[in-house]
């Protein structure tokens, strides 16, 4: 007797040390390669091995989801304002990623706005994008050297134009495209300041042409809009005149110019709206 509890004791012993010997070779298959034997129940790899939502878990360039249709579905005066504060993503065909905060935009109407490639109603296979659903790009060369983007919203021939963004992410990146476009200057490195505060600016920095000419921000793979941090989201806004658009008579005066007050990264400050919006 002795002897045979001593027996029975050593294999206690053994399974106690196989357990942990166990539990870390399951841990270390691949994704659910456990195989249960003929005799042990088959459950799935368990759930709580790898928690999905976890900051142990989480990676340190994580990023909020992208903002859907719903987001764009809006006024273009109201879209022109909620753009604002929020993070415009580029990804390269490399896999890099840029980001900017939209800090500047400019609303166009549609029919009605003399200032709006839309005005009277005119559809053309160049400004398409305007009478496509809210959230459909539309991009167009001018000058005969530069591009800018529109974002469509609410109201056939209606739109966003994107005019300043500040670079948050791939500042490096943006400096080199934007000096693949400059000419007379290519000695001189470009500010950070200098990298998107411009319409034609942006397009440069986030490598964006024509080819982006009716896409969907809401689906594209290549470009997209991402919350910016809730502090920033409802931002203190300026409403000004549009820039450039002299020609269009009562309309070059209209305040559908918006921008964030105090922003570094804006293209143009306009100082009397400001003074204006404070009284």
């Amino acid at each position: 007797m002795p002897l045979r509890s001593g027996t029975q004791l050593s294999r206690k012993v053994l399974q106690k040390k196989q357990q942990p010997l166990e539990a870390e070779r399951y841990q270390r298959l691949p994704d659910g390669a456990h195989t249960p034997s003929p005799k042990e129940p088959h459950l799935g790899p368990p759930k709580t091995l790898v928690p999905q939502l976890s900051i142990y878990f989480s990676s340190a360039k994580s990023h909020p989801a992208r903002l859907g249709s719903d987001f764009f579905d809006q006024p273009a005066v109201s879209l022109a304002q909620a753009f604002l504060g929020q993070v415009l993503v580029r990804r390269l065909d490399d896999g890099t990623e840029l980001r900017g905060r939209i800090v500047e935009t400019e609303a166009y109407l549609g029919p009605e706005d003399e200032a709006a490639h839309s005005r009277g109603g005119r559809q053309t296979p160049r400004n398409r994008g305007m009478f496509m659903k809210p959230g459909t790009l539309y991009v167009y060369f001018i000058y005969g050297m530069y591009f800018c983007m529109n974002v469509s919203s609410q109201g056939d021939g209606a739109c966003i134009l994107l005019r300043a963004l500040e670079p948050l992410e791939g500042l490096e990146t943006m400096r080199q495209l934007r000096s693949t476009h400059r000419k007379g200057t290519a000695g001189r490195a470009l500010k950070d300041r200098e990298l998107c505060s411009g319409p034609s600016k942006l397009c440069q920095a986030l490598a964006i042409n024509k080819n982006f000419d009716q896409r969907d921000l809401a689906e594209d793979k290549a470009i997209w809009l991402e919350p910016g941090p809730p502090e920033l989201r409802e931002p203190a806004v300026v409403a000004a005149a549009r820039v450039g658009i002299g020609y269009a008579g009562e309309w070059a005066q209209k305040p559908l110019r918006f921008y964030i007050q105090g922003s570094p990264w804006v293209s143009v400050v306009d100082r009397v709206a400001e003074q204006a919006a404070q009284a």
